[in-house]
């Protein structure tokens, strides 16, 4: 290998998870880095004092023009759209902060952000770049990349979860979710849903699924009792935290993520959508 194909598999896990947090697809966040391979493969080693940074802002940049062709893409998608979910390596879940940049819950925060806004937020506050190299990754002054990291750290902070559930506690919610859906036991659901949560699901259009949100404790344990007679669940690490895939007749169906908090289930976001599936078949690794 030489020095450029080295330098970009160094750090290849790192340039994925830009893309993917910035984007919250995985098929993009490849392209991405295909769009990134090509463009280092041409430059001249010779004139780049830190590699890293380097393709961290030829990253950033490629994955900023292709979120705004995801925008337009969204405003025609069909029913609630949800970030692809990422099978993850059991090590995310250490790096507490990694963890929660990428849940379903945090990139769902990250959707509310304008794309610069979002480019900032990821490069600053999850991967600690400092605002030199921000500026030139998103071509903005640093005093101008100083005010958007804090309108993106305000915006955030009133949005976010508020407070960090541990592994264990959300393992333990989990569980007990599990067992009421799989019992069917309506006042087993109740315990554990909060009485406002929300339950999001996106199929594109591609299979049968809710179109507007379900809120409530009751509308939402309603849908979940019917899924005990054709489904089967089975635990697993998406996107850094626990979650459920959901088969029928042994296909994977749906993959069911979680937003906790106080010990009960505020969020629950099931991806049906085939087109999003692709990476719960390997193990995604992620890291900063």
């Amino acid at each position: 290998m030489g020095p450029a194909t080295e330098a970009f598999l160094a750090h290849r896990n790192l340039l994925f998870t830009v893309a993917y947090e910035m984007l919250g697809s995985a098929a993009d966040a490849e392209d991405v880095l295909q769009e990134t391979w090509l463009l280092w493969s041409g430059v001249d080693l010779a004139v780049v004092r830190d590699r890293r940074a380097y393709l961290v802002r030829i990253t950033t940049r490629q994955a900023l023009k292709r979120l705004r062709t995801l925008g337009r893409r969204k405003e025609s998608y069909v029913g609630p759209w949800l970030p692809e979910p990422l099978l993850t390596t059991p090590d995310v879940a250490e790096d507490v902060e990694l963890a929660d940049s990428v849940s379903t819950a945090m990139l769902l925060v990250l959707e509310t952000l304008t794309p610069t806004e979002r480019a900032v937020f990821v490069l600053r506050e999850v991967f600690d770049l400092d605002y030199d190299e921000i500026a030139d990754a998103v071509g903005k002054s640093r005093p101008t990349v100083r005010q958007i990291a804090h309108r993106a750290r305000t915006h955030v902070a009133a949005r976010r979860p508020r407070e960090v559930v541990s592994p264990a506690e959300a393992q333990g919610v989990l569980k007990a979710f599990q067992r009421a859906v799989e019992t069917g036991e309506l006042q087993r659901l109740l315990d554990v849903l909060a009485p406002d949560v929300v339950l999001l699901a996106d199929s594109g259009g591609l299979k049968r699924a809710a179109a507007t949100p379900i809120v409530g404790a009751g509308e939402v344990a309603l849908v979940l009792g019917r899924i005990s007679a054709v489904a089967t669940l089975h635990p697993a690490q998406v996107n850094g935290h626990p979650a459920l895939i959901v088969r029928i007749d042994g296909e994977l169906d749906a993959v069911l993520t979680m937003r906790f908090e106080a010990g009960l289930i505020t969020g629950l976001y099931a991806v049906r959508n085939p087109e999003k599936l692709s990476h719960m078949d390997r193990e995604t690794t992620v890291s900063r």
